[in-house]
């Protein structure tokens, strides 16, 4: 495929992609990403929050170019949430996964299925995909930053309206790299970055609302497969086809419960808070 250079524009700005990654863009498993939602079902009971792994993917990839990331990552960064399933981290409740690692179980089988291989391969880079652990920039362990968590941070609290751009253009004037990874130069973005991941856990993905949809999702999507309605692979869909194969199983009723946050006062949400994933940037 040729494509001359063409942009987008994101929170950070504009942003371009030469051929490779325009054609990953354009490939089927990556515009299904536009349909699912980095909240899980968070967007049924906060419509504004209607931000999806496609758009975090483009910013991850966009982080990892602007601080000179070789193509290879680039690439990585692009891809590496496209195994993420319909709702995103709500298959993790619904399989278990504590560590809200189901994505990365799945993701060599859902690349071998697709015709990214092809693609890469196309252009020589057939072997990007294979060297996660020496991406510095795209990810790194808790509480390190790295292309993946802060975009996250800073794209979950842009569209819940909590920071806005002059705050995320600032911010990322003070980042640059040290030995190959992400440092911050000044302690008050320091500070400010801290305070941000700390709303951003407690404000944000433990609030009761959020913390209702997503749970009371994975208790459908359970309920579901128990019945025979649905199959674990069919959460390989997005959020819209799999919000219709429920409403055709006969859960429109529970799926418009959710929406309208019915029984919520009966919701325990110190134990729902306790089925995600702790995170901290430091011990203070």
């Amino acid at each position: 495929m040729k494509n001359d250079l063409i942009s987008i524009n994101d929170i950070y700005g504009s942003i371009e992609f030469p051929d490779p990654i325009l054609e990953l863009i354009m490939s089927a498993p990556f515009q299904r990403l536009k349909e699912v939602h980095q909240g899980g079902a968070i967007f049924l009971v906060s419509p504004k929050l209607n931000h999806t792994r496609y758009d975090h993917s483009i910013g991850v990839y966009a982080l990892v170019t602007k601080f000179g990331g070789s193509l290879q990552e680039r690439v990585a960064a692009l891809l590496h949430d496209i195994s993420h399933t319909a709702f995103s981290h709500v298959a993790d409740q619904v399989f278990d996964h504590q560590e809200e690692d189901y994505h990365e179980y799945i993701f060599d089988q859902v690349i071998r299925n697709s015709e990214i291989p092809a693609i890469l391969a196309n252009y020589g880079l057939a072997d990007a995909l294979n060297n996660f652990t020496d991406y510095k920039l795209l990810e790194q362990p808790l509480p390190y930053l790295c292309a993946d968590r802060i975009d996250y941070t800073l794209r979950d609290l842009y569209q819940a309206r909590m920071i806005d751009k002059r705050e995320i253009k600032t911010f990322l004037s003070d980042l640059h790299i040290l030995d190959g990874k992400f440092a911050i130069l000044t302690p008050e973005s320091i500070a400010w970055f801290n305070m941000q991941y700390i709303r951003l856990n407690t404000d944000y993905f433990r609030r009761p609302q959020h913390l209702f949809a997503n749970q009371k999702m994975a208790e459908l999507i359970k309920l579901a497969i128990s019945a025979g309605i649905m199959i674990p692979t069919d959460l390989l869909k997005n959020d819209i086809e799999v919000i219709d194969q429920l409403k055709k199983g006969g859960y429109t009723a529970d799926i418009d419960k959710i929406s309208r946050l019915h029984d919520i006062d009966n919701f325990n949400v110190e134990e729902a808070a306790t089925k995600i994933k702790v995170r901290k940037l430091s011990d203070e």
